[in-house]
């Protein structure tokens, strides 16, 4: 019964190795077709979790200035002059408008969906035009 388990234990290990390649080679196909690409960080299946301790949370509570919401302010410049450059150049695209602001393209990832849901932009396959033209 033992040397079932250890050949069956190793036909599923040997399985998923294969699928995990075939998946990398999946990410990396469909990022060359979209022009996306995923930056540094934490991989995608990370089951990596990290907890704070009650006196933790109380530490970072009280470091904070009382009033002061949690977070960065949503000012909206990035978007502002992601919006300005569209405007500028119809057709640019996601990593286009980094490159001249100078920033990663992840950040615009998210906002150009969100620019575009409020109507003020359009997207025509990799490019991103102005809504009003």
């Amino acid at each position: 019964m033992a040397g079932f388990v250890d050949t069956t234990v190793k036909e599923i290990d040997d399985r998923l190795r294969d699928l995990k390649e075939e998946v990398a080679r999946l990410e990396a196909a469909r990022s060359a077709l979209t022009g996306g690409r995923r930056g540094p960080g934490r991989p995608r299946a990370s089951t990596t979790t990290r907890t704070r301790t009650q006196s933790t949370r109380r530490a970072t509570t009280a470091r904070r200035r009382p009033g002061r919401p949690r977070g960065r302010s949503r000012s909206g410049t990035r978007a502002n002059q992601a919006l300005e450059l569209v405007r500028s150049t119809p057709g640019i695209t996601i990593p286009q408008i980094a490159e001249k602001m100078g920033i990663e393209p992840n950040y615009l990832y998210r906002v150009m969906p969100r620019l575009a849901t409020d109507g003020q932009v359009r997207r025509e396959g990799q490019g991103w035009h102005p809504a009003s033209s």
